[in-house]
């Protein structure tokens, strides 16, 4: 409620005017915003994917222990070298250019992270290849509660794979599903590394975490800055709530 610069020891109380600004006078500070979107798209394939490969590795087959390591390993490793490299990966004849010409799609090469209209959806793949593991060991945690007996009545009831994992499954492992996408959600709206690293906000991929960053260091305006950041903190906190009252009324149905 200041429109402090962030280096004067002078503090002049504005109010709500910082409030009015972004809410009314100025709407493209909330534009950064609709990326989220994408950002939270994105978090959904991710989820069903790490449910996907996390039901197929609590089967135990052959193999699995190194397949799990496999997709977990980018989770845990730095977010700076993994922006970095697909910085590089995604320029124009970068890695994933060539590996298209070699498997003859060199048609459908494109500028990834250069075009506008597809820079946002490459972001997400990256987003996605990073934090799937995450995802995978949680749900494959909850997999492992499901008791195995039920799977084996099915069987000689005659169920199929589909009719297993709809009716005992999903069911068992519904509540950790809702957190995930309450975390999803929460973790769309506060992207900041693989966009700020690999495009830093060009093309249209900024991001509302890095518009407020902008608004405090750039232009040394951390008043308005706190302001953006406070208006996130509730709209995180709206989205949860949102989310809990949908999850409980499904539960209590």
């Amino acid at each position: 409620m200041t429109d402090w610069d962030g280096l004067s020891t002078d503090m002049n109380f504005v109010g709500l005017a910082n409030y009015q600004r972004i809410l009314v006078e100025d709407r493209q500070l909330l534009v950064p915003l609709v990326n989220s979107i994408y950002y939270f798209a994105g978090a959904l394939i991710q989820l069903a994917l790490a449910t996907y490969f996390a039901v197929i590795l609590n089967r135990g087959l052959p193999g699995s222990n190194t397949f799990r390591i496999i997709l977990f390993l980018p989770f845990v490793l730095n977010s700076v070298a993994v922006s970095i490299v697909f910085r590089d990966f995604l320029q124009i004849d970068g890695g994933l250019d060539a590996l298209m010409t070699l498997l003859g799609l060199g048609a459908y090469t494109r500028e990834w992270v250069q075009d506008p209209e597809i820079a946002k959806w490459s972001l997400v793949f990256a987003s996605v290849w990073r934090y799937m593991g995450f995802q995978l060991l949680i749900t494959y945690g909850a997999l492992q509660a499901v008791p195995q007996d039920q799977y084996e009545a099915a069987r000689i009831e005659g169920a199929s794979d589909w009719q297993q994992f709809r009716y005992i499954t999903l069911p068992t492992i519904a509540p950790v599903l809702g957190l995930q996408i309450i975390l999803a959600t929460v973790g769309s709206l506060e992207v900041f590394d693989v966009p700020f690293l690999i495009t830093n906000g060009a093309n249209g991929t900024k991001t509302f975490v890095m518009a407020t960053l902008e608004e405090a260091f750039n232009y040394r305006r951390v008043g308005l800055a706190s302001a953006m950041a406070v208006l996130l903190l509730c709209f995180v906190f709206l989205v949860i709530i949102l989310q809990r009252m949908i999850f409980e009324r499904e539960d209590r149905a």
